[in-house]
């Protein structure tokens, strides 16, 4: 592993743990060549996740640019990155359990949009402004009149 500070390949673990409710190993890591120390996460993946975007280009899955999106959507919001992480997780088992590798963003979009409506209101809202292209501030109101009306309806049931 490349140390982040000086990118020398020269490092050794100091400590290995669970994490992610056990779906990951968490490594303490130290750099022989400048002493700097930092942390690594381990996961399993089944497989190459490829994204299809909306105009049909293509490119890698990245786990990190969906925690980046997440983070903007939910900040100052009282989420942990504990929840973030276990979210981002369960986001993508699904995705590698769907049994395909191309995955469009529709879908990834559609999965996010689901799992943050139970954690963060304020969050959803915010990531479904991006996502659904909100242009203007009646867009928001249609969108939460018609989250409100489709949750009431869920309630009456």
């Amino acid at each position: 592993m490349r140390c982040p500070y000086c990118g020398t390949a020269d490092s050794v673990v100091k400590d290995s743990r669970p994490a992610e409710e056990d779906n990951a190993v968490r490594r303490r890591r130290g750099c022989n060549s400048c002493g700097g120390r930092f942390t690594t996460f381990e996961r399993v993946q089944l497989r190459d996740l490829i994204v299809v975007k909306r105009d049909g280009r293509k490119a890698v899955f990245e786990r990190e640019k969906l925690r980046r999106s997440l983070k903007i959507a939910l900040q100052k919001r009282p989420v942990s990155d504990d929840q973030l992480d276990h979210m981002i997780s369960g986001i993508v088992r699904r995705l590698e359990n769907m049994g395909e590798n191309e995955i469009k963003t529709t879908d990834i979009g559609e999965m996010v949009m689901e799992s943050l409506s139970g954690l963060d209101p304020v969050g959803f809202i915010r990531y479904a402004s991006v996502y659904k292209d909100f242009k203007s501030p009646a867009d928001f109101a249609a969108f939460v009149a018609k989250q409100t009306s489709e949750d009431e309806g869920e309630v009456k049931e």
